[in-house]
């Protein structure tokens, strides 16, 4: 079982090395995108990971490449070694686009900035971890916030840096595998329908709105871009906008993170058994576009799982094309012609009048309960008088 830990590194006049490291990489990575390309033109194959590692070994002899020294061996094998699997997986998806089992199109490893460049990642040696929150890397320590523990054997240490120039250490550990998690049963289970106008209805009656960040800051962002179309390329006044814009993207991204970790806490502790109806994610952006990224539907999907994960709570999925809204949760009579406009619609076989998300989370709930192993729930129990 694999962690991360993720740290902010203390700003200090040291950090500057690390920037210039992340920057070398940059540089690195383009380098080899085009001596694949060179080896693929001239003898029609791909350059092996060997042979591509051994020429940058030459190379750093050299006065013309002797900057490359500035960064560990380890982190210029880690460069060739993610082109490589890049390829390897364009060439598999070229052969499977051939053969007619895939039709999504996925591109070759492509140049950079380098002023784009975000990472680099080191794995046995180049860094050593000190007492308390001190890390070295190369022959210089850096200082970290260290808000928890790290678990389990640390196999691989990455720093990153975002647009705001902020640098931050991930730990990637590996732990023991754990036994699984023993929790105090709420009595409590439950299915959500996910929504545009209330993000989650549960089958009991609960509803838990979202608070948009996106939306909320449009003008924030309108104004801050607004400020980086005025200034100059390249002007000390551009690299401020820019830096403005990034940070009031970071605090919009900041704001939906903390919704959904705090969401999934709040249902993992309240529930044993959470079942919800699987997405399609493409043909709501293509309907609603900006309002579903906004919402973040997968990603909390993701941190529901991670939590429930450690607190011992059980998340099914119900497929996709499942009429839940369609369905009468009383009798199971089919509305073929509810509309998105529908927000309450009468049973024409029972007469009993729904609302529509509840509906959907009842029906979502008793499917979940009948695919964990159990019997079947009957319709009288999930019936509900809208």
């Amino acid at each position: 079982m694999r962690k991360t830990f993720k740290y902010k590194l203390y700003r200090s006049k040291r950090t500057r090395r690390l920037h210039r490291q992340i920057s070398i990489g940059g540089a690195i990575h383009n380098h080899c995108i085009a001596l694949h390309r060179r080896y693929y033109r001239l003898y029609k194959k791909s350059l092996s990971c060997f042979t591509l590692n051994t020429h940058l070994a030459t190379l750093k002899k050299l006065p013309k490449y002797a900057w490359w020294k500035q960064l560990g061996s380890q982190a210029i094998q880690n460069i060739a070694a993610r082109i490589d699997q890049g390829y390897k997986a364009f060439f598999a998806h070229v052969k499977a686009r051939k053969a007619g089992t895939i039709a999504r199109r996925v591109g070759p490893p492509t140049f950079r900035k380098v002023r784009n460049a975000k990472s680099f990642t080191l794995s046995q040696a180049g860094w050593k971890l000190l007492e308390g929150n001190r890390l070295k890397i190369g022959s210089t320590i850096y200082r970290y916030a260290k808000s928890r523990e790290i678990d389990g054997t640390i196999k691989t240490v990455t720093i990153k840096r975002d647009p705001l120039g902020d640098l931050y250490v991930y730990f990637s550990c590996l732990l023991d595998a754990q036994p699984p998690k023993v929790k105090a049963m709420t009595g409590h289970s439950a299915g959500f329908d996910f929504g545009l106008t209330t993000y989650l209805t549960g089958s009991d009656g609960t509803a838990f709105q979202a608070p948009q960040p996106l939306k909320q800051s449009l003008n924030a962002l309108a104004q801050a871009n607004r400020r980086v179309s005025s200034t100059k390329k390249g002007s000390r006044h551009r690299t401020q906008a820019l830096r403005h814009l990034a940070r009031v993207h970071k605090r919009i991204a900041n704001q939906r993170q903390a919704f959904h970790w705090e969401l999934a806490h709040t249902l993992c502790a309240a529930y044993d058994v959470i079942a919800l109806e699987m997405l399609s994610l493409s043909g709501m952006k293509a309907l609603w576009g900006r309002k579903v990224s906004d919402l973040g539907f997968a990603t909390f999907v993701e941190t529901l799982h991670y939590v429930a994960s450690t607190t011992g709570t059980i998340v099914q999925h119900i497929g996709k094309w499942f009429p839940s809204t369609k369905r009468c949760s009383a009798c199971g009579w089919l509305n073929q012609a509810i509309t998105l406009r529908d927000r309450v619609w009468t049973c024409a076989d029972c007469g009993i009048t729904h609302q529509r998300d509840v509906n959907a989370a009842v029906n979502i709930f008793r499917e979940g309960a009948s695919s964990h192993g159990g019997h079947p729930v009957r319709l009288a129990l999930a019936s509900v008088d809208g």
